[in-house]
């Protein structure tokens, strides 16, 4: 379970030790010879969508034929460890959960070290992730913008769970301030972005009303930490503040690279594919979009080459479940019996607006947005199917009677 699980979050497919696909490797033992009691595949329907998803976006739109059964291979194996290895398992759900955040952590905590050792520490995520480190400081990934996803789905998680689970006021504290500083040496905006906007709805709903005095709190004592210890005393290399320094500032602004990318779309409202164009068909007298570059916006992209129907139509079909579950536990997110499953949505809706300025997401198979993804679909399947085995109750003579 560990290894199959290391392999999705890290985005490990294919190295020098693993000359054929490590999913494979690791996840079709598991599924073999540990399969859970006989269950129907519970997910045709979302493996329709996703198939179709891939094709027309890798295998038409970008003719990335390599990429299509890559993510095609990375999703199955997904869906089959949750459905045929997990199973109506709730404890092998549970310890599944469990090796996903610490993998998670770990990674976070090699990020830090990776502040403070930077040579010995690249050399180690090299070693762990068998491959060629490109950017530093990061955690378990080859790139910080694919590290972006892992913070994203971790922050996320921990703020939530230890509030869901009721944790002690001092463990809240404590949770808050190392999701603080993940983020401040993370250097993604965009994980500061998607930890903001998650945290602030998770307050809001489980809150109510004192939520005003929370997050009033909250904003006083991050201006107060900006204003006379962060502004004075960062090393502007070594954090998230450097992405508005200097050069910085250009290179990684997405809106600008979003609106560049609204006027192909308006060149080509009905998607690139219905025209016969790729990405670079149409960049290639662009000064923005130089050397492959894209509006690092997957949504975007997505729309851009599959166009308003095709493009809307599967994303809708996609998140549809998602949605419908995270609306349905939002009236409920104070029952203990749902805290999970709470933790688990904030955490998907964490990396999914992290997708807002980064090519990774569902579709392209990220490890941590695909196993949130099944996650949370999985346990609301455990749920309903442990709920419909407790005995039914009726009353008579004003006594509750299990038949």
């Amino acid at each position: 379970m560990t290894s199959y699980l290391y392999t999705l979050s890290f985005g490990i497919f294919m190295t020098q030790i693993f000359r054929i696909p490590a999913p494979l490797v690791l996840c079709l033992p598991l599924i073999l010879f540990f399969k859970e009691e006989k269950l129907p595949f519970l997910y045709a329907k979302e493996a329709i969508l996703f198939f179709s998803a891939l094709f027309f976006y890798d295998f038409i739109g970008m003719a990335d034929r390599l990429a299509f059964f890559a993510s095609l291979i990375v999703i199955s194996c997904c869906m089959f460890y949750f459905n045929f290895f997990v199973g109506y398992n709730r404890r092998r759900f549970n310890i599944s959960m469990a090796i996903f955040y610490v993998l998670l952590f770990f990674s976070a905590v090699i990020m830090v070290l990776n502040h403070f050792l930077p040579a010995r520490i690249d050399q180690l995520r090299s070693t762990l992730l068998n491959d060629t480190i490109m950017q530093s400081p990061a955690g378990l990934a080859l790139t910080q913008f694919n590290y972006g996803y892992q913070l994203a789905a971790l922050v996320s998680f921990i703020f939530v769970f230890t509030h869901v689970f009721r944790l002690n006021i001092l463990i809240k504290l404590l949770a808050f301030i190392i999701c603080v500083t993940f983020i401040y040496l993370g250097m993604n905006r965009s994980v500061f972005v998607t930890f903001l906007s998650s945290s602030f709805l998770f307050v809001v709903f489980y809150y109510r009303y004192k939520s005003i005095f929370i997050i009033s709190a909250a904003v006083l004592i991050g201006f107060v930490s900006y204003a006379f210890i962060i502004k004075e005393n960062f090393d502007a290399k070594n954090n998230i503040m450097a992405k508005n320094e200097g050069k910085n500032a250009n290179y990684y602004n997405r809106v600008g690279l979003s609106e560049e990318n609204l006027k192909v779309y308006a060149d080509y409202p009905f998607g690139l594919i219905f025209y016969g164009k790729n990405w670079g068909e149409v960049t290639y007298r662009s000064t923005i979009f130089t050397n492959g570059l894209t509006s690092h916006n997957a949504y975007l992209m997505f729309f851009t080459y599959l166009g308003p129907f095709l493009g809307l139509g599967l994303l809708i079909f996609l998140y549809y479940n998602i949605g419908k579950i995270f609306l349905g536990i939002l009236p409920k997110i104070k029952l203990k019996e749902n805290a999970l499953l709470i933790g688990l949505c904030f955490s998907f809706l964490g990396v999914s607006i992290n997708a807002f300025s980064h090519n990774g997401w569902l579709v392209s198979a990220d490890g941590p947005t695909l196993f949130l993804y099944f996650s949370i679909l999985h346990l609301a399947k455990i749920q309903a199917y442990h709920n419909a085995q407790k005995p039914a109750e009726i009353v008579i003579d004003h006594q509750y009677v299990k038949i």
